[in-house]
């Protein structure tokens, strides 16, 4: 579908900003949807724009086809199953909700969201029950949408969903007051079975229309007859958390074994709102004397406790330091209470130095947690 320039970029203006991410990091068209392959996903969380401009490229049925069938099962999964695949993949934008999502949790949460999408409690998830939470999960997106023009929601919504008829019809409303405000909070109130087994009759209408993607069968095998158990779905959320850290590590290593405080921190600082990271920079560069640098596995260990975000700020509500700031060893304390997550000593003392302004080796509780909220978010807030 080549509609003219300005018309694409018109409908960029009818579009929230995690729809505009995904419009510019996708670079495949099927039937006037558009979807990411695994490469321009990795793109998209770990850069800020695309390293080259985009032209959507049609995929045939054939291409698709062939793309599919080269699909790993889910047994196969590594933490390198995006980099293998590379362009062989599509994924759609509900997908892509659902992996950043994945991004962002807390491990204990994965137990929440499997038993979410396992409908009937067999402890198993077929492909319709997955089809379901996806449709809740886009429901919640759509309720977000910008207001504005129609008619271009209605192309926007094409090019996201693939699907003509206007939104209302494909879930009827009595859902509505069901879903709660986040999807999260969905996950954790573990939603009435009597929405998800309404919305299962009404599955039908809305996935056979759906085309597959590399994730549906890469869960549920060609035929989509498959069951995903817990086990492999919590080894594909763990893999892609490792693979996103791993690339994202890498790409400061140069080959080593660590990465420099310094490089920490530009990550660390990236996705968020300060506008003087310099500063930041500057005041931990005058503190550590001597580098020794970061190894991934105190990298992985801090973007897990990160993911725990929420625990960790009710732990500090309860110890009463929410407004006053708190030394190393209670920060390192409160982590470990509220997350499981132990940190190094050498680690606590670099991230309080990135974020010790007033260098009286405290930190500012609510200031650090509002700079990694963005953070966690990479700047969706």
């Amino acid at each position: 579908v080549t509609d003219s320039r300005s018309d694409l970029e018109d409908l960029h203006l009818y579009a929230t900003p995690r729809e505009q991410r995904f419009r510019r990091f996708a670079s495949l068209e099927f039937e006037g949807q558009l979807y990411m392959t695994p490469h321009d996903f990795i793109q998209a969380v770990t850069s800020d724009e695309p390293k080259h401009a985009k032209k959507w490229r049609s995929l045939s049925k054939q291409e698709l086809n062939q793309i599919l069938m080269e699909t790993p099962p889910v047994w196969k999964g590594s933490s390198k199953l995006f980099r293998n695949l590379n362009e062989k993949g599509v994924i759609s934008y509900t997908e892509y909700l659902f992996l950043l999502c994945i991004l962002t949790k807390p491990h204990a949460g994965f137990r929440i969201a499997f038993n979410m999408f396992d409908t009937d409690g067999n402890e198993m998830v077929d492909k319709k029950e997955f089809l379901v939470l996806q449709e809740i999960f886009r429901k919640k997106n759509e309720k977000r949408e910008k207001r504005g023009d129609e008619e271009k929601r209605a192309m926007l919504r094409l090019q996201l969903y693939g699907y003509h008829t206007p939104t209302n019809s494909v879930l009827k409303t009595e859902g509505e007051d069901l879903v709660p405000r986040s999807y999260w909070d969905t996950l954790r109130r573990s939603t009435s079975q009597a929405l998800f087994s309404d919305l299962a009759e009404r599955a039908d209408d809305y996935t056979s229309s759906l085309s597959d993607t590399t994730l549906l069968v890469h869960f549920f095998g060609k035929k989509g007859k498959a069951e995903l158990n817990f086990e492999d779905f919590y080894r594909f959320m763990d893999n892609l958390q490792t693979e996103v850290l791993e690339i994202e590590f890498l790409s400061y290593s140069n080959g080593m074994n660590t990465i420099s405080e310094e490089d920490f921190a530009h990550i660390l600082l990236r996705y968020t709102n300060v506008e003087n990271t310099s500063s930041y920079l500057e005041n931990m560069r005058g503190s550590i004397p001597e580098e020794k640098g970061i190894t991934f596995e105190e990298f992985r260990s801090f973007f897990q406790f990160l993911n725990n975000l929420e625990d960790f700020t009710i732990a500090m509500q309860m110890y009463n330091f929410a407004s006053r700031s708190i030394g190393q060893d209670e920060f390192k304390r409160a982590v470990y209470v509220a997350t499981g997550v132990k940190l190094s000593p050498h680690l606590v003392n670099t991230v309080f130095k990135i974020f010790d302004v007033d260098r009286d080796d405290q930190l500012s509780y609510k200031e650090f947690i509002g700079i990694m909220k963005d953070r966690l978010n990479r700047g969706f807030r």
